[in-house]
């Protein structure tokens, strides 16, 4: 009985364990090449059907994009859209604002009319420069080539995914941006209009309605001119990311000073396209600011918060738009500057490498043995390839050398008339439009209270 069992457990034992099975060895060489040019073949169909799905995500968030700039009138390439454009500006920009604030400003407590005008001519220059710069260079260019996204300069099918996620961080950063404001400016009416009761509470709510909208036109497009100069800026830090990688692949230092020359090509082209927008925004905004406190000197003993808040939101407002202008242009330009110290440290990598080291120690060893030799049939025993690996190696390193000194001495970056907007000139840009700003600031957000007889 046991030995059945035994053999019984034995024969399930041979069962269970698996067989080794060879692999099948193509004996036809045609065979395995007509395999592999297959299996090539599938990873190619893939690829470029990965490429023309993240191709469609990019066309399509262009075209929103696009879309969103056509509704607020920056598409003006034929008379028909230019005219929409200008006549829709004039009436919800200049016109209503100024009708409304003619006919109800009648109690100088709670809205003076000298505040308001000023208000209304500050938002209009500002929208009316942003329309005027950004619509001739998208009516030149196109948005694909303005945004330098277009199928000729060959990067779009690298950089498809950086491209959109970099187009909505910028949607995302307009709607942080410009929802505190609107909803300041819409807490501020409503408190003016509770305060400021028409004949009839309709009336006073088509008036908050008609002021709301109108500072709200003329903000998203003074502040979406900002945002698309802000995506202008770090579409173009892709590249530069792009550039630091290509140190660590490539050798060739032709191919690094051509591409270098190339970036350097296109920040010309941005700063060439909105130097004119960048120093009228700059005026616009400073100007306002000085008017603003002009007027706030002049009714010093009329300012309360409600007369004087819209000032403080139409100043914030402002500054935001000029704050990412800056911060658009000093990222992009301290990146460009960045390169330099990139290219340094790998040149120094490469200078101090294992093959340099033996490179130094079989000099230092030649040198010595000279040295020691008076006589000069020692220069004999000195083997010719040695001679020839360090006549390349110091070729290599001169060439590594003028190249880092070439991008320091052509660091690149967002410029005004020469002038580079680095950080030493934001720092002072920015220190002067917040002096302004927090004065206005302290002077308008008061609460005054009347002193009991």
């Amino acid at each position: 009985m046991s030995d059945q069992s035994t053999t019984q457990i034995q024969h399930e034992s041979k069962e269970d364990t698996p067989q080794i099975k060879t692999p099948l060895l193509l004996t036809n060489p045609d065979e395995t090449q007509n395999l592999n040019q297959e299996i090539q073949e599938n990873d190619d169909e893939e690829e470029e059907e990965e490429e023309e799905e993240e191709g469609s995500h990019l066309r399509l968030s262009l075209q929103r994009f696009e879309l969103y700039l056509i509704l607020l009138g920056f598409d003006q390439s034929s008379v028909l859209r230019f005219g929409i454009s200008w006549v829709t500006f004039v009436v919800i920009g200049v016109v209503f604002p100024v009708v409304i604030v003619l006919l109800t400003a009648n109690c100088d407590l709670y809205q003076i009319k000298g505040f308001e005008l000023v208000i209304v001519v500050s938002h209009a220059c500002l929208a009316a420069v942003a329309l005027l710069c950004l619509s001739h260079n998208l009516r030149k260019y196109g948005v694909r080539k303005f945004l330098f996204v277009d199928q000729y300069n060959g990067h779009v099918e690298r950089f498809s995914k950086e491209y959109i996620q970099k187009i909505s961080e910028s949607i995302r950063l307009f709607v942080l941006w410009v929802l505190p404001c609107l909803i300041l400016k819409a807490a501020l009416e409503s408190i003016r209009i509770v305060y400021l009761h028409q004949e009839s509470w309709w009336k006073s709510f088509g008036i908050f309605v008609a002021l709301t909208f109108s500072w709200a036109y003329v903000n998203f497009i003074y502040l979406s001119s900002c945002i698309v100069f802000h995506l202008v800026c770090n579409l173009q830090i892709i590249h530069f990311d792009d550039y630091g990688r290509l140190l660590e692949g490539e050798t060739d230092i032709l191919v690094f000073i051509e591409e270098h020359a190339r970036l350097r090509h296109d920040l010309s082209k941005i700063s060439h396209r909105f130097r004119i927008y960048l120093l009228l925004v700059f005026a616009v905004v400073t100007s306002s600011q000085f008017a603003m406190l002009f007027q706030i000197t002049e009714f010093s003993n009329k300012v309360t918060f409600i007369n004087g808040s819209d000032f403080a939101v139409s100043s914030i407002a402002q500054l935001v738009g000029l704050i990412l202008c800056l911060n658009a242009a000093a990222k992009i330009s301290h990146r460009a500057q960045g390169i330099a110290a990139i290219a340094s440290r790998w040149h120094a990598v490469a200078s101090c490498g294992p093959d340099d080291i033996s490179h130094m120690r079989l000099s230092n060893r030649l040198i010595s043995d000279l040295s020691s030799e008076s006589d000069l049939e020692a220069m004999n025993y000195i083997p010719l390839p040695t001679n020839m690996q360090l006549a390349s190696y110091l070729s290599s390193y001169h060439r590594r050398q003028a190249f880092v000194m070439y991008l320091e001495n052509n660091p690149g970056g967002i410029t005004l008339y020469g002038w580079t907007v680095d950080r030493s000139l934001i720092d002072t840009i920015f220190f002067i439009e917040l002096s302004l700003v927090l004065f206005v600031l302290g002077r308008t957000t008061i609460f005054t209270y009347e002193s009991s007889p």
